[in-house]
């Protein structure tokens, strides 16, 4: 039953719990109107604004002003925002947010994990949340179904998670969605990668290689992704598959897809694997996969080494290396009982590229290496470091000090480069051309 606002005491001295219940009882009262009268969403704002300040002085509590705007406020971001959390979506320094049960709020800003003062009421406020985020969706979540991802209206990346699987309350983790897209030359400013790095990448891409980002979880792949694929011409079609739609392609032919998940009976999926099965019917001159997790990673080894040169993906890998191991375990997802140098042999034949995406402990992203796959030597892939992250030091303040530097080698595929019309100078690679000139 809802606690009457009379009951609530008309000093200036209100408690904490009397604010609480003043809130939960005006938020009741709105939601009901809201349910009962069922206005445009674009007119929510305008009528609960409206309602609130018809609603005050006929309270005649003696709240001072601060309290009475921080109520206001509280309610606008319950009805039509996402409650206690809706302060650090709008915090445009805030790139994560991260909702470890009700008590234990996080941030990532500016590259570093930081606790917030943010609280909510109990895990039951959590659920709520959860609810009024993935309901618009056509999303669900219950013991039943106890954890869900979804792409909220703006762009942004959800995860939820509830008891029984979340043991200390309900769990929410958001990754926001910048709608300014990063370029080539803020990537340079920032230190993630040099002028030389950049434009060796532009020209691989525009050669149509085969390329695989790699890198941890929130280490910039999908920024990284979306620099690349702006490098591909506008006169070809383009195809992007993504769990959750976060390319910013500039280019005018594009189709994108997503996929689906399972309605309520557990039919309908539509898995990334289905997409990049459907994108080979759909005369794609690009396929860009968003992230590589499962058994799709076999058709898109199949698909870079049957005439679609030029695509690119992602996959989660610390180093190199490890992205072909990690590939050779998604392919085996598949279901195909494959020999493991027959699986090898496929990835050194269908890849030419791995850019290595890292997020160093101060909380800078950088590629830090820049791989050529240049064959098969008996059972081993063999890999070639054209660049390379080279860690010196780190500062009293915590700040990673190193350079990003060619390895002075030139790689295998600098013909098909040059095929297209691209012959990058010496020094691109690091060669010094006094050393060359005096030589000659």
């Amino acid at each position: 039953m809802t606690t009457p606002l009379n009951s609530v005491t008309p000093s200036t001295g209100v408690s904490a719990a009397d604010v609480v219940r003043l809130k939960n009882y005006i938020i009741a009262n709105l939601t009901r109107d809201l349910e009962s009268e069922n206005p445009p969403f674009d007119q929510r704002h305008t009528i609960v604004k409206k309602r609130l300040t018809e609603l005050f002085p006929r309270l005649r509590l003696n709240l001072p002003e601060s309290i009475r705007q921080q109520i206001e406020h509280d309610v606008l971001n319950e009805l039509l925002g996402y409650g206690p959390i809706q302060p650090l979506l709008d915090d445009p320094d805030v790139t994560e947010v991260m909702v470890n049960g009700p008590k234990k709020v996080y941030v990532e800003k500016k590259g570093q994990l930081v606790r917030t003062a943010v609280v909510f009421e109990d895990t039951n406020h959590v659920q709520r949340v959860i609810d009024r985020i993935i309901l618009p969706l056509g999303r669900r979540i219950d013991p039943d179904s106890p954890t869900v991802d979804a792409r909220l209206p703006d762009g942004s990346r959800v995860n939820a998670v509830i008891p029984p699987v979340a043991i200390d309350g309900a769990s929410i983790t958001i990754r926001k969605f910048s709608r300014d897209k990063l370029t080539t030359k803020q990537l340079i400013e920032f230190g993630s990668l040099t002028a030389s790095m950049a434009e060796f990448l532009r020209v691989c891409v525009i050669s149509r290689l085969n390329i695989v980002i790699s890198g941890g979880t929130g280490s910039g792949k999908t920024t990284l992704l979306n620099v690349l694929s702006g490098f591909i011409p506008e006169d070809e079609r383009i195809v992007t598959i993504e769990d959750a739609a976060e390319l910013q392609l500039q280019q005018d032919h594009v189709v994108r897809m997503e996929t689906k998940v399972a309605n309520v009976e557990g039919k309908g999926a539509i898995t990334v694997r289905d997409l990049v099965r459907n994108s080979l019917r759909m005369r794609p001159d690009r396929i860009v996969v968003g992230e590589c997790r499962g058994g799709e990673a076999l058709d898109m080894l199949q698909a870079m080494n049957t005439g679609h040169d030029g695509s690119l993906t992602t996959i989660h890998a610390n180093t190199p290396r490890d992205s072909l191991s990690r590939i050779e375990t998604l392919v085996l997802m598949a279901g195909m009982e494959l020999p493991v140098k027959v699986i090898r042999q496929q990835v050194s034949s269908a890849i030419d590229l791995i850019v290595q995406q890292s997020r160093l402990k101060d909380g800078a992203r950088k590629v830090t290496a820049i791989t050529e796959v240049a064959g098969m030597e008996g059972d081993t892939i063999v890999l070639t470091d054209i660049f390379r992250y080279e860690q010196t030091g780190i500062t009293t303040d915590g700040k990673v000090v190193g350079s990003l530097k060619p390895t002075g080698i030139r790689p295998l595929f600098t013909p098909r480069l040059e095929a297209a019309g691209f012959k990058l100078p010496p020094e691109v690679f690091g060669a010094n051309i006094g050393d060359m000139l005096r030589r000659r």
